[in-house]
């Protein structure tokens, strides 16, 4: 059942980020050039169990057939919600279950969760537990940071390398710099020699400030890791994970913008407010004469209908 074990190595994944990698936006990647991997946005283990909270996270759950392999990611500080939620996840036709264990954010921190478990190795261990306990069978990892305050590279992760995860996801940055300083990739190769000697099968996955799947080829081949998670770096390339795609048209970068606000319309519906996609005009239209002009149009638009009704009135020009 470990779907992970199938995939070619190296394995370039879609990061999890939340408000962007809908099930909307991940069917548009999929359609330009499909990562080996997708992640849902991350759900709080308290919300998939309450029935009142499950209303509000479902969508966040919500994927096609053409988005498999996917993970579905989860966070929380309840061992034995996390046994629960695993149970259910199991049976929604995900293929793995990731534990969210590095975002930075303040909330999630004050409670004791997310990147917080970095400072609570012994927790992270009894949810690591339960949840494979719970998850029948299917694979599950572990996607954190290298420290909290300060790098602690060999100590938290050497914690988590003991433990039957079949993945480790690194954000290569401390909680508290989140994404303000460069991530520092020198620390894996600490990790791939820890792997070495505990004799560890763990798949290890670098994550920080790669932005094309050159780079991350690169960086598979430097530090001997078995694949990169890419994030930010869509924002810039919405092709990023096709290798024969090299130069895209303005009129294509259109296209799949209408696309993705259709698909968005209706998936959606009146369900999320359609000024959630104006934070992907950037990705398409950009690097042709007339972006500039084209993207304010499309920003002051008051509708869904009205954003793409405007798109489809787009002029493109060759790429400058």
């Amino acid at each position: 059942m470990n779907f992970w074990d199938k995939l070619k190595k190296p394995i370039f994944m879609l990061a999890p980020m939340e408000g962007v990698t809908d099930t909307v936006f991940r069917q548009i990647v999929a359609s330009t050039g499909k990562p080996g991997v997708f992640f849902t946005e991350f759900v709080p283990v308290d919300a998939l169990l309450s029935p009142q909270g499950q209303k509000k996270i479902l969508d966040s759950l919500k994927f096609t057939e053409a988005e498999k392999p996917i993970v579905a990611q989860i966070w929380g500080i309840d061992s034995e919600k996390f046994y629960q939620s695993a149970q259910i996840l199991s049976n929604m036709g995900f293929d793995g279950i990731d534990i969210n264990m590095g975002c930075p954010d303040r909330n999630a921190i004050k409670h004791g969760a997310c990147s917080a478990l970095i400072k609570n190795p012994r927790l992270a261990q009894e949810i690591i537990a339960a949840t494979i306990r719970g998850a029948n069978g299917l694979p599950v990892s572990v996607k954190t940071r290298i420290g909290f305050h300060t790098l602690d590279t060999e100590n938290w992760t050497r914690v988590l390398l003991q433990t039957p995860i079949s993945v480790l996801i690194l954000h290569l940055r401390t909680a508290s710099e989140k994404s303000k300083v460069p991530a520092h990739w020198d620390q894996i190769s600490k990790v791939v020699k820890i792997k070495n000697e505990l004799k560890s099968k763990v798949l290890i996955i670098g994550n920080g400030d790669v932005k094309t799947l050159k780079e991350a080829e690169e960086k598979c081949r430097q530090y001997k890791i078995d694949g990169v998670m890419i994030g930010r770096g869509i924002f810039e390339n919405v092709w990023l994970f096709n290798k024969t795609v090299k130069n895209v048209l303005p009129e294509e970068k259109i296209s799949l913008l209408i696309k993705h606000l259709e698909l968005f319309k209706q998936t959606w519906s009146d369900k999320k407010h359609f000024e959630l996609m104006k934070k992907f005009v950037k990705c398409y239209v950009n690097n042709f004469k007339g972006a500039l002009e084209s993207r304010e149009k499309l920003m002051k638009t008051k509708t869904l209908d009205e954003l793409i009704q405007t798109t489809r009135k787009l002029s493109t020009y060759p790429i400058v």
